[in-house]
């Protein structure tokens, strides 16, 4: 039987030293209503899929927690199936927690959103108002804008005039942006945290120009009615990156580093550490995705670094592993980022050398623990076709069980379909004796459905073949109902964050209040943390 912790334990456990796991089983919509600080999402409708990525090692000490619905023990029960041997479920779930008196948090990657605040506060990191920045564009002043988010977030929308320069590449290719000490460089995102620590950390290398965060991001600009641009793309220039010039931004970049207490690591440094059964060691290359295909090394798995830094929550599922990082022996972009995750909390290093690790890291015969011994295509799920899927609706013979998101399903379905997710399908579909035909955008997804549905007494479950894209390209009856599922419903969709981006004056307003006020949720333990 798998045991239970009260939520006083939990606590001491997540500061005594030693390697936990405290994973969310609830959907990411209910995650992101309130969860403890060091919480991680592993909604229960992926479990079996995103448990190995987040807890690699089978010996690691986890507890699962839910709303109190229940669904924590049943994913309790799946990873002892899975080889886990140290699980357990939180007494109560987030309510239990709430009521031992301590803080939920709404909102996502909550640990780097706060730590940036803390950042701003601490580091006294200079930031100007979508005003003071439209001011200067009309003096004409010597100025740069980047924009540190992604690239698909950058084309989505951006500041007009800037150009995208992700964080983690900011102190490569910074060189490539500004050819004078005097031009000012302003760094955004579309809110805050990005900004921050875009900024920080180029006035942490020591960039001669004067670097400055723009204040609220994208959304300062809506709040003051500022238009802003959609579809740019504009790239930063790649940076010098001659022998001399990496050099000096290696020396720049080992400076910063060394103070946070980073280490740079051998190939048999890393080596030893994926050998060793008694801790987690994360492996990540924070170069970018087109770097990580061409010539990314044995292990590595791709976490680009200035996402790394501000979603780690969604690559590091264990609270006191190792983490090392590569950027392929350039040691420019990994040691600052490692500089950052140290400060977050964790224990960050780099792997110095470059390609000649690779012979190493390929003799040593290292695999990665499969502590998911879990193959969602062992689970052998017939497919029905479309034109039978439609003759089931038609005549009452089956149901069709949409599992794709709620957002999705609003926007249009196979009419006649119900929808529905794996922790509430003995519910939706209690008392059912038909077949059931499952819509669902990736495979492994439906077999995990079907696993729960054959433990509910529904043995004829089918796949629809194609998903709903085969089912539209043949111009089949759909249908949307933009307020099925109702919200209450919708616990996959992150209501938090809705409008904020699409120009809702106060939706915007009450993410930037959220965004700032996380750093007085926080209590002398979870403070402790972050080492700034």
């Amino acid at each position: 039987m798998t045991k239970s912790i009260t939520a006083h334990a939990l606590k001491a456990a997540l500061k005594d030293g030693r390697e936990i796991a405290l994973l969310d089983v609830r959907e990411t919509g209910a995650y992101s209503e309130g969860h403890p600080l060091f919480a991680v999402p592993c909604a229960y409708s992926r479990l079996e899929l995103d448990i190995e990525k987040l807890v690699p090692r089978r010996a690691t000490r986890i507890v699962v927690f839910d709303g109190g619905e229940g669904v924590a023990a049943t994913a309790a029960r799946r990873l002892e199936g899975m080889g886990y041997s140290d699980v357990a479920v939180l007494d109560g779930g987030a309510p239990g927690w709430k009521a031992a008196g301590y803080s939920l948090f709404e909102g996502v990657n909550v640990p780097s959103k706060t730590f940036g605040e803390i950042v701003e506060i601490a580091r006294h990191t200079p930031r100007i108002t979508a005003r003071d920045l439209v001011e200067m564009k009309q003096r004409g002043e010597d100025m740069v804008i980047v924009d540190g988010r992604t690239w698909d977030e950058y084309r989505r929308f951006n500041i007009p005039g800037g150009m995208s320069l992700p964080n983690g590449e900011l102190v490569l290719h910074i060189d490539g942006v500004v050819n004078s000490p005097k031009t000012k460089i302003v760094v955004n995102c579309a809110g805050r945290t990005r900004s921050i620590i875009g900024a920080q950390t180029l006035i942490d290398w020591g960039v001669e120009n004067e670097v400055v965060a723009l204040e609220n991001g994208t959304q300062g600009f809506w709040l003051e009615g500022i238009p802003i641009e959609h579809g740019a793309d504009r790239k930063a220039p790649q940076g010098d990156t001659s022998p001399a010039a990496i050099a000096a931004k290696q020396a720049r970049a080992k400076a910063h580093a060394e103070r946070h207490g980073v280490r740079y690591l051998q190939a048999a440094d890393v080596i030893a550490a994926a050998r060793d059964t008694s801790r987690t060691t994360f492996l990540f290359d924070v170069r970018t995705s087109e770097e990580h295909k061409t010539n990314g090394l044995p292990l590595f798995v791709h976490a680009p670094g200035g996402q790394l830094q501000q979603a780690t929550d969604q690559w590091v599922g264990v609270k006191g592993a190792h983490i090392v990082l590569s950027d392929n022996g350039e040691c420019v972009r990994a040691p600052m980022v490692a500089a950052w995750l140290r400060q977050l909390g964790h224990e960050a290093d780099i792997l110095a050398a470059g390609g000649g690790a690779r012979a190493e890291l390929d003799g040593a015969g290292l695999v990665p623990e499969r502590a998911a011994t879990f193959d969602a295509s062992r689970i052998q799920l017939k497919t029905t076709s479309t034109a039978d899927a439609a003759r089931m609706i038609e005549t009452g013979a089956g149901v069709v069980l949409d599992l794709r998101g709620s957002m999705p399903f609003r926007d249009g379905h196979i009419k006649g379909a119900r929808w529905s997710l794996r922790p509430r399908l003995a519910r939706d579909l209690a008392g059912i004796d038909k077949p059931v035909v499952l819509v669902a955008d990736d495979p492994g997804v439906a077999a995990l459905a079907a696993l729960d549905l054959a433990e509910a007494g529904i043995a004829d479950v089918s796949l629809l073949a194609g998903g709903y894209k085969a089912w539209t390209s043949e111009g089949r009856p759909t249908e949307a109902t933009p307020n099925n599922p109702p919200d209450g419903e919708c616990v996959d969709f992150v209501f938090h964050t809705l409008g904020r981006n699409e120009g809702n004056l106060d939706a915007a307003r009450a993410y930037l209040a959220w965004e700032v006020g996380l750093v007085d949720q926080l209590d002398a333990d979870e403070r402790a943390v972050f080492r700034i």
